[in-house]
């Protein structure tokens, strides 16, 4: 396995997963807020599932996002 490869691909990843989560995040909540469906002071729990193919990984990671 070359190395800097690996570790440059799975870092293009990871920016990819981060910027897109955030923007899906961020519109799902602004959509809750204007139809009424949130308040704005909740804290809302979060859970993020990771699996890839060909290591049998399933990892997951649960969090709040606050949102006052």
């Amino acid at each position: 396995m070359n190395e800097d490869i690996f570790n440059t691909s799975l870092r293009k990843f990871l920016k990819t997963v981060g910027v897109t989560s955030q923007r899906e995040i961020e519109k799902s909540v602004r959509e809750a807020l204007s139809s009424g469906r949130l308040k704005g002071n909740e804290t809302l729990p979060v859970k993020m599932v990771l699996t890839m193919d060909g290591v049998a990984l399933s990892f997951t990671v649960n969090g709040d996002i606050s949102l006052e």
